[in-house]
């Protein structure tokens, strides 16, 4: 396993990352156990949950396996608020009262005195001051409950605004920003990893399977999967980044894929990975099969003629498909032609 500083600090994690929004949902805590061993096995120390993942049920199963197995310290840990976790008004966001709240609340399921990662999951600045959010953060650094801050799909205007004025007033600075990146969606080639590159953050993609539609689950034409997200909600975010151009793409990947003696699902996560500026793709598997599959990669390297051909298929910059549609900034749109 390759491993990687984390953003312009000295941690160092593994080239892929473990994505965990799939426990208590799809993957069941049983099979979620066995993804979680076998990825340490391999050499991946980087799992990446949230509290709002299927009612916090996620970061409850990372919580009792680390805690049963003894193999908390093998782990760098990432959680991530922002997102609704009640009914209550203050229940959301990034003001003080519920960051400090949220982040108590995460430690007491994950069952650890520490966060090592703690990401922003969303932007709030248009309505709650960046200091605010900072000045709690940088508190919870100060109390030991937290060692690292970032922020996940944030615009680059408001990365730089949180690394100035955590500068200005020694607040604690974000060291990585977690966006979403893969083929169909390039748009943070355009401002946020040049930012991340020159700033010293760790880019951490999300989604960089583009939601399976690179390895052929959403055939052109024909209707969801029954057991896909899509299909679970079809007016919904996850099926909202559903279009004929993105399944297209997708289908082209799927007929590259054998010339580089890869499946479609590895060789678009060979690309995100060794991309410019990328620390580790998180993937999320829902089995063992799909972990297996991914770690075929982990050693290998992307080289010019996959770039080459990517590039052919969208050009650096461009999107097909919108995985920025839950980001609330992003303007630029893309069709959404079934």
């Amino acid at each position: 396993m390759e491993y990687r500083n984390l953003g312009r600090t000295g941690v160092q994690v593994s080239a892929l990352g473990l994505g965990t929004a799939n426990f208590g949902d799809k993957a069941s805590e049983e099979t979620s156990r066995q993804i979680m061993q076998a990825a340490l096995d391999a050499g991946i120390n980087l799992f990446d949950t949230a509290n709002s993942y299927n009612g916090g049920e996620s970061e409850r199963i990372i919580g009792r396996f680390l805690k049963d197995t003894g193999q908390r310290d093998r782990v760098v840990l990432t959680t991530k608020v922002y997102y609704p976790v009640g009914e209550g008004v203050n229940d959301r966001g990034l003001s003080r009262y519920h960051v400090t709240r949220a982040c108590e609340d995460s430690l007491r399921r994950l069952q650890t005195d520490r966060i090592d990662l703690y990401i922003m999951h969303r932007s709030a600045s248009d309505v709650i001051p960046v200091d605010e959010t900072l000045g709690a953060l940088t508190d919870l650094v100060r109390q030991g409950k937290v060692l690292y801050i970032g922020c996940s799909t944030h615009p680059a205007w408001q990365v730089m605004e949180a690394l100035m004025v955590s500068e200005m007033k020694g607040y604690a600075r974000y060291v990585a920003e977690s966006s979403p990146y893969n083929l169909l969606d390039r748009r943070v080639e355009n401002e946020l990893v040049p930012l991340c590159q020159k700033y010293g953050l760790a880019l951490l993609p999300w989604s960089p399977l583009a939601m399976g539609m690179l390895v052929g689950r959403y055939p052109v034409g024909q209707p969801f999967p029954e057991d896909s997200r899509a299909a679970a909600n079809p007016q919904g975010i996850y099926a909202q980044r559903i279009n004929r151009s993105g399944l297209e793409v997708g289908a082209r990947v799927v007929e590259l894929a054998p010339k580089f003696g890869l499946t479609p699902g590895q060789l678009a996560l060979l690309w995100v990975k060794d991309q410019p500026g990328v620390t580790a793709p998180l993937v999320g598997p829902r089995n063992l099969e799909q972990l297996n599959g991914s770690l075929q990669v982990a050693d290998m390297h992307a080289d010019d003629e996959l770039r080459a051909a990517f590039d052919e298929l969208n050009p650096p910059g461009m999107a097909v498909s919108n995985f920025h549609n839950t980001s609330g900034w992003m303007k630029a749109t893309v069709p959404n032609e079934q």
